[in-house]
Parts: C-alpha cells; sequence; structure tokens
C-alpha cells in the first residue's frame, strides 16, 4: 500500500510539474537567398504576465542557439498563436535544427520540435526555398 502512495503521489507531482507548460504546435521556414525567416505556433495557458510564453529559439544539435524570439507579452485571449523572426542566418551544411519554446514558470520546455531543412514538410513543420 505504501509503494502505491508514493508512485500515486510522484505521478500526481510529475504531473503538475509539466502541466501548463508551453506547447509547440508548428514551425514554418522559408528561405531568402541566404536567410530564413521562421514562423513558430505556440500554445500556453498564459495567465497574466507572471506565467505566459515568453520565448522560442531554434538551436543546431549541440544546443547552439542559432534564433532567439522573445515575446513581450501575454497572449491570453489570442491562442494558439504564431510569431516570426526574419534575417536568420543558419549554416547551408547545416539539414537538422531543433525548435525550442520558454515560458516564465517552467523556463524552457521538455517538447523541441525537430525540423529538417532537406525536407518540404514534415511532423509538425513546412520547409519553403525561394
Amino acid at each position: 500500500m505504501k509503494s502505491y502512495l508514493t508512485c500515486l503521489m510522484l505521478s500526481v507531482l510529475t504531473s503538475n510539474v509539466y502541466a501548463g507548460e508551453v506547447q509547440i504546435l508548428h514551425a514554418d521556414f522559408l528561405l531568402h537567398n541566404t536567410k530564413w525567416t521562421i514562423a513558430v505556433t505556440l500554445r500556453h495557458a498564459d495567465s497574466g504576465w507572471d506565467h505566459y510564453a515568453d520565448a522560442w529559439r531554434v538551436v543546431d544539435s549541440r544546443g547552439e542557439i542559432l534564433a532567439l524570439r522573445n515575446l513581450q507579452h501575454p497572449h491570453e485571449d489570442e491562442q494558439p498563436f504564431t510569431r516570426d523572426l526574419d534575417g536568420v542566418f543558419i549554416a547551408p551544411d547545416q539539414s537538422v535544427v531543433f525548435v525550442e519554446a520558454h515560458d516564465k514558470i517552467h523556463g524552457w520546455g521538455a517538447q523541441r520540435l525537430r525540423v529538417d531543412l532537406k525536407q518540404f514538410v514534415g511532423p509538425g513543420f513546412t520547409v519553403q526555398r525561394n
């Protein structure tokens, strides 16, 4: 019985830790010459200035930050929402990047969206080259 209660308590605590993290729904990557425009769609239960999705970023496989988009205010009445970032340089030999999202309470979320820049479409992303 003690073991069951311990597992139940850990389950509840763990679910509460990850509840409310920002979700990455989709990312669009559009290449213009040598620079990318990246649009990321997020969902988060923003609840005012103390708890809202406040950033997203693109990192390479080593975790090096390639792009960072800060979000300046809560989006309580606009869910999900999309914000873009222009002029992002990603080395031509870089074929896979990851999108990560941040909120004020949970920090950088556990979810990472893997984007294969060699593909036109994949789970949760599109890539266009002009």
